[in-house]
């Protein structure tokens, strides 16, 4: 028997080795750096329950080419600073194949520069910003709407119904000059002009002047381009200042957690939406993410929910089509490889000039109930 001692060592020796160079990737890590607390943590976690929902089905049956996805999710304080430091952490130490599904305009514009250096993909930012969109980065992968379409959607509705007289409160920073620069687009379509508009600081604003003005201004309606947190506090000033104005803001805060910041003031608030009605059985994609959603206990799906939802499916997607030894190059490359993938209803193609994803934009109104609808 000793001679086979020798072919035990090698054999040993190049088990070692082989599993000295598999990447870490082979884990399918997937990072999230994300405001779970501060004023857009409400959505953030809804976005996030809606992305697990289809992550935990898709591992229930095994995983993707026989590897199960970790969703590392971690907070970021919706503070860009802290988005970056927590994004080189999950890259550099946990090793992700991606970033997937952050909050905030400024917090996506912030990583930009980190998926160059380190050729990491984001995917799904949570943010329409269209600075993600054009010109076209590398390394970055939309899957919702752009703020600006949504805009446009939402004021011409407004002048479709009548509505002449608008004013714009938007946040100051560069999620609220995008969602302006695409109401003022909108304006120039309609051939109108806002009676009143505005900024406000994105941390700590004081809306009692502001809704002083708007109310002067005499708005029949008022577009408000800010956070959940923010935009709930703008909305409880206007009707304290006794301004009956129709009150519009954008699909970052269709989450049920906005609603119930709005709390009495809730009920008339228009929503951009930017997927399908979130309780259509007619739509293959819904219907899906609400009978995972019965199996799981929850009775049923939000806005911000099924933007997470979709999110997981073209993540999903990509690793598929990444193959067994996924690298995070290899993933940039599979995404950009998707054409009219058909996620239920809804079809998403990328390549070389185009990394936009979808450009589905509707309207919602929080009822009585407190629930939106379309």
């Amino acid at each position: 028997m000793p001679h086979l001692f020798p072919l035990l060592r090698t054999s040993l020796t190049t088990l070692i080795l082989s599993c000295a160079v598999v990447p870490a990737w082979s884990q399918l890590r997937i990072g999230q750096p994300s405001g779970f607390t501060g004023s857009v943590a409400a959505g953030v976690k809804e976005n996030t329950e809606g992305a697990k929902l289809y992550f935990d089905a898709v591992n229930a049956k095994g995983g993707v080419n026989g590897q199960k996805i970790e969703l590392i999710s971690i907070d970021d304080r919706f503070d860009p600073k802290v988005t970056v430091e927590v994004a080189r952490d999950l890259i550099t130490q946990k090793k992700v194949l991606a970033l997937f599904l952050n909050r905030g305009t400024p917090h996506a514009q912030a990583l930009m520069p980190l998926l160059a250096e380190y050729k990491v993909p984001l995917v799904a930012p949570s943010t329409g910003a269209m600075v993600l969109h054009a010109p076209v980065h590398p390394w970055v992968f939309n899957v919702r709407a752009t703020y600006q379409r949504e805009a446009i959607r939402a004021i011409e509705h407004l002048a479709a119904i009548g509505m002449t007289r608008l004013a714009v409160l938007e946040t100051d920073d560069s999620f609220g000059a995008d969602a302006a620069a695409g109401a003022a687009k909108g304006f120039a379509e309609v051939k109108l002009s806002p009676v009143f508009q505005a900024k406000f600081p994105r941390e700590n604003p004081v809306f009692t002047d502001l809704a002083g003005q708007v109310k002067a201004s005499g708005a029949q309606a008022v577009l408000i381009f800010g956070s959940a947190g923010n935009t709930a506090n703008a909305v409880k000033a206007l009707r304290t200042s006794g301004s009956r104005a129709q009150v519009v803001t954008l699909s970052n805060n269709a989450s049920d957690g906005f609603i119930k910041l709005l709390g009495e003031h809730g009920r008339g608030v228009i929503v951009t939406q930017v997927f399908p009605y979130e309780r259509s059985v007619a739509s293959p994609l819904i219907k899906e993410a609400m009978d995972l959603a019965k199996a799981r206990g929850l009775d049923t799906v939000s806005p911000a929910m099924m933007e997470g939802f979709a999110a997981a499916k073209v993540m999903v997607e990509g690793l598929r089509r990444a193959g067994g030894s996924p690298t995070p190059e290899k993933l940039r490359d599979a995404l950009e490889s998707i054409r009219n993938y058909d996620m239920g209803g809804l079809k998403v193609s990328y390549g070389p000039d185009n990394h936009t994803g979808l450009d589905f934009a509707d309207l919602s109104i929080v009822d009585a109930s407190g629930r939106f609808r379309r």
